[in-house]
């Protein structure tokens, strides 16, 4: 009888035994190891610095002080400050002849001394290419200058007609035949006609050496 409990308390010990066996196998054998968390990689964005555009430069705008138009004006002689109308009808700025020698032809159509020396004018007018001759007609009406002009060939240089006498004012000249030299800075001369040749020559080599 003792030796069946005994056969007995094996066989449940051999059964306790292998349940403890099967439990453990079901744990994977032994203890599990505690999960490990995982901290997912966190990559920092790029820090790069916003793209910076420098503001376009450009120059301060400058008004200049003067136009060309006005620092010229400063520079014409008072006496030039007209304007005219040629014979043949074009517009005539006196500013144009400032800073250059000149040589005011005052004549009227029906003058004689005008006629008489008309050819010693048109001579010197064509003999000095670097003095603007400027003839200024007047006491008298258009047609009668441009039949002048005509009849003693000085249609070569510039004529005026100043029915009104506004440059003979302006060059204070009151008689005819007249004759204003002006040299390059403006200073005038005037001498009485009729002038010959020997006389304008003299007269432009003055200028001329202003």
């Amino acid at each position: 009888m003792t030796r069946i409990r005994a056969v007995a308390a094996v066989v449940a010990a051999g059964l306790l035994t292998a349940a403890c066996g099967a439990a453990g196998d079901a744990g994977g054998g032994g203890a599990a190891p505690a999960p490990t968390a995982v901290t997912p990689a966190t990559s920092a964005p790029p820090t790069s610095a916003p793209p910076t555009s420098a503001p376009p430069t450009s120059a301060p705008a400058t008004s200049e002080p003067a136009t060309a138009a006005s620092r010229g004006q400063a520079n014409v002689p008072e006496a030039l400050r007209f304007t005219a109308t040629t014979l043949d009808g074009q517009p005539f700025d006196g500013s144009s002849l400032a800073g250059k020698p000149v040589v005011f032809w005052f004549w009227a159509p029906w003058c004689p001394k005008c006629q008489s020396e008309a050819p010693a004018v048109k001579a010197a007018a064509a003999k000095y290419a670097d003095v603007a001759f400027v003839g200024v007609a007047g006491l008298d009406g258009a047609a009668a200058m441009k039949d002048f002009v005509r009849r003693t060939g000085t249609g070569g240089f510039v004529q005026l007609s100043d029915e009104k006498g506004a440059v003979w004012t302006r060059l204070g000249v009151s008689q005819q035949s007249t004759f204003v030299f002006m040299k390059p800075d403006g200073s005038t001369g005037k001498a009485s006609g009729p002038l010959g040749s020997d006389d304008l020559d003299r007269h432009v080599a003055e200028l001329r050496a202003a």
